[in-house]
């Protein structure tokens, strides 16, 4: 029980940068810390969807992660062998295969004796005849499969037992395709301390280790609601787990880098993307982080409870995401007086021209026309009536052709345009490109087989299916308080939002503990509905959850992102920012807690 093992996070998504690597691995060497494992998340469903096309365009070296070989591999190769370092990421994306052929011929030419590993199973597109006959329905909207040709990728979620498996073979490299980003951490837990498929509790744990380091720096000071305490971001630190048999750890980072690793930083992680804080699904474990703790222990030392878990579900959720038509759109300035004013006659100017011009090609009309204007309160639901504002205009057709007319329109319009429009150029005029939408199912596990591919055999593996457990009980809420002093919801509350689908995601985590009745009474789903009605569809359902060992409320808002994702035309169709609204909220609370937060915030 007194094993611990070291576990790096160095990739949230395909395209960050390639600093980690380099910075832990100099760690490593230099006795600052110690590391067993190196981990790499890059996939999300939009990534899926590119990395098909990619396939497409070139069978044998598209559909992966390139920046994984390129970035990683190649330049490292020698001190991951010098080392002994073992990787795991996901960077195989659709073609799992390739990636791992590059990676082996990169070792075989630096006459290196390393072994590759490569996970295969999730890419359903060779099922896709047999899929459609099974005529599924989107498991969160109930809408109809797509038409067949119109698929570009299905990958079903796969957990961390084959990884645990790989490990167990004595791979150094393990490439898979779509897996939960939480598994390449919980399958060196699983490999490392021998946790069986039945230890809910520990595999909950394993995978709460790993969503605090699937983003990489949002655990050590990105993305923070006190983001100026992380100092110079240009050399923040990468997270590290310290893994103990029981499932708690110690998060930190390298010592020679900035960021910070504190109570608030690791809880916005732990609260970031969850849903339901007591039913977190996952392809190995029902998770329930509601009563976990998070505690300093040191300067970036930060301590996080082992989490509750059961029976995971008996079906891998599997997104395919498919082809919905063509969008476009644009990001111009004005400045001068009015400017709120001016960008809203343009935008207005533009679309009347462009729907004159379908009607008169009997294209038909925009299937959703998107126009914010940024500086003049479109992200905040007010009007402000600024000096300056970006205007973002945008449209969705069914044909390329229509989204052509309103790209001749836009920039047909620049001479009869208020003053003070201004453009970046250079770049070119924007294009259509394809809307993808994702459409989610479930896949019963026993239709899967998944192969590890280990260089000179195959492995096979299924996952076990258990009977699910009983829900646990919802924890009592935190008293109601009133009061009438003005403060606003940062002074009492950090908070860090994202996105599920459509969904948007809100974890408001309270600075002190003693807080949580106040936020508990003012932040009701009525208030937040109001307080985000700019951005929310009719009938939009908000749900509010309390975890009581984090002192943290977690608020899920259906149907608050126009699609979500590449589907989307919003300016932010991640959520990333609606946290920030409702930090910027004034509330009303006892004056014993306005008093002690006031005062709190004056020593930060």
């Amino acid at each position: 029980m007194s094993k611990t093992i070291h576990i790096a996070g160095a990739s949230g998504y395909w395209g960050e940068s390639a600093m980690a690597t380099p910075q832990l691995l100099n760690a490593h060497k230099s006795g600052d810390i110690h590391l067993d494992y190196i981990v790499y998340d890059y996939l999300a469903e939009i990534t899926m969807s590119i990395l098909a096309r990619s396939k497409a365009k070139n069978p044998d070296l598209g559909g992966y992660a390139t920046d994984f070989v390129d970035a990683v591999i190649r330049p490292y190769l020698g001190d991951i062998a010098q080392t002994g370092i073992t990787l795991i990421a996901n960077a195989g994306g659709v073609n799992p295969d390739a990636c791992g052929q590059a990676i082996r011929a990169l070792i075989a030419d630096a006459g290196l004796d390393l072994k590759v590993a490569v996970i295969t199973g999730d890419n359903q597109m060779d099922e896709l005849e047999r899929i459609v006959q099974t005529h599924p329905t989107d498991m969160f909207t109930g809408a109809t499969m797509p038409p067949p040709e119109k698929v570009a990728s299905i990958n079903s979620y796969l957990g961390a037992f084959p990884i645990a498996k790989a490990l167990d073979a004595g791979t150094n490299i393990v490439i898979t395709g779509r897996v939960v980003d939480s598994a390449v951490t919980l399958g060196a837990c699983i490999h490392e301390f021998g946790w069986g498929a039945e230890e809910w509790d520990l595999l909950a744990s394993g995978s709460l280790c790993g969503h605090i380091l699937e983003c990489g720096p949002q655990t050590t000071g990105g993305n923070f609601t006190d983001w100026e305490l992380a100092g110079d971001i240009s050399e923040i630190g990468y997270p590290i787990a310290e893994i103990a048999a029981d499932g708690s750890f110690i998060t930190t980072k390298p010592s020679e880098t900035t960021g910070l690793v504190s109570v608030g930083t690791v809880s916005e992680q732990m609260v970031y993307e969850i849903g339901d804080p007591q039913t977190y699904l996952l392809p190995d474990v029902t998770c329930d982080f509601s009563n976990v703790t998070i505690t300093q222990v040191g300067a970036d030392r930060v301590e996080v409870s082992p989490a509750k878990g059961r029976a995971a579900p008996t079906h891998y959720k599997t997104c395919l995401t498919y082809a919905d038509g063509y969008r476009t759109g644009s990001y111009l300035t004005f400045y001068g007086n009015r400017s709120t004013a001016k960008a809203k006659v343009f935008c207005d100017a533009v679309i009347k021209r462009a729907k004159n011009g379908l009607r008169a090609s009997n294209l038909g009309d925009f299937t959703e026309v998107s126009r914010e204007i940024i500086g003049g309160g479109s992200q905040m639901g007010v009007h402000v009536e600024a000096q300056e504002v970006v205007v973002k205009i945008a449209v969705k057709h069914p044909e390329a052709k229509g989204v052509g007319v309103f790209l001749k329109e836009l920039t047909g319009t620049f001479l009869a345009t208020p003053p003070g429009l201004s453009a970046f150029t250079g770049a070119g005029r924007p294009k259509p490109s394809p809307v993808v939408r994702l459409f989610s199912y479930l896949t019963p596990k026993d239709e899967i087989e998944i192969k590890i591919d280990m260089g000179d055999h195959i492995l096979t593996h299924k996952d076990s299916v258990f009977a699910a457990g009983p829900a646990p009980s919802r924890p009592d809420a935190p008293h109601l308080v009133s009061g009438d002093v003005e403060i606003s919801v940062e002074t009492l509350a950090w908070a860090r939002s994202g996105d599920k689908g459509d969904k948007a995601n809100i974890g408001i985590i309270a600075r002190d503990a003693a807080y949580v009745p106040a936020l508990w009474s003012a932040l009701t789903p009525e208030f937040i509905g109001e307080v985000m009605e700019h951005f929310l569809e009719e009938k939009t359902e908000i749900d509010r959850f309390f975890l009581p060992g984090s002192s943290s409320i977690n608020v899920l808002m259906n149907r608050a992102l126009g699609g979500g994702g590449a589907a989307s035309l919003r300016n932010d169709p991640q959520a990333k920012g609606f946290a920030q609204v409702l930090l910027a909220q004034t509330i009303r609370v006892p004056a014993h807690i306005a008093q002690a937060a006031n005062e709190k915030a004056t020593l930060k």
